[in-house]
């Protein structure tokens, strides 16, 4: 379970530095600080937005694990292929860490009438854009939680905890944005870039070593060859 957490914490932060949520993470924060007086309010805010898409991860988790679990055929199938599935889940989610899968979802995204009432709801407001924002997925993070996060959430019979600390680790980024638009602006652009340079290694990285582990359960558990230990 520990290996599950770590992995629930890894996956969450990959999803928040992921370009387009970070882009969206940035976006949010940096327009909801505009509305704010002081330093506190502004991280105060950023609190509330990352609150905000942990409760729609941890929402959206619970319904989909407790729907798995609760329905006695799908229940029975997953106890009993989900370690066949797991293999090519993990490559499938590896190819879109490596941007060899690329799927448009340009229409999937919140309104700019919701983003601007959000944005002008002060504190409360950000916490509502955070669980708007939470709702809204790119591939690449729809790839993450629903290919990687849920069938793991899944195997270990996790409803709150898996999900819970893959927001945590979505929550992570945004608050470090929102303490350094509080407090300095001017650290923002270097910031940004050095996180998207890490961002790419962790991205490229993590879909290699799913692909490469997904292959090991492929031909472990579908094809039953025997690895020296």
């Amino acid at each position: 379970m520990i290996l599950a957490i770590a992995s629930a914490i890894w996956l969450g932060i990959l999803t928040s530095i992921s370009p387009c949520p970070l882009a969206t993470n940035i976006a949010a924060i940096s327009y909801i600080s505009k509305r704010l007086d002081s330093a506190f309010q502004i991280l105060g805010a950023g609190l509330a937005y990352t609150v905000g898409r942990m409760i729609s991860y941890v929402a959206i988790g619970m319904i989909a694990v407790t729907g798995l679990m609760s329905v006695p055929a799908i229940a029975v199938f997953l106890q009993k292929y989900l370690n066949l599935l797991l293999g090519p889940l993990m490559i499938v989610v590896g190819m879109f860490l490596l941007e060899l899968i690329t799927i448009n979802l340009a229409g999937a995204g919140i309104s700019g009438n919701a983003q601007a009432k959000a944005g002008k709801g002060g504190i409360l407001g950000a916490g509502f854009l955070g669980i708007l924002f939470g709702l809204s997925f790119c591939p690449i993070s729809a790839a993450l939680f629903f290919g990687s996060l849920i069938p793991l959430a899944v195997k270990h019979g996790s409803r709150i905890v898996l999900p819970s600390v893959y927001g945590l680790g979505t929550a992570l980024p945004v608050v470090i944005f929102a303490f350094i638009i509080a407090f300095s602006v001017r650290s923002l652009g270097k910031a940004f870039n050095s996180l998207r340079i890490f961002e790419k290694w962790a991205r490229l990285i993590t879909g290699v070593l799913f692909i490469l582990v997904g292959i090991y359960y492929v031909l472990a558990q579908i094809f039953g060859v025997k690895f020296a230990v």
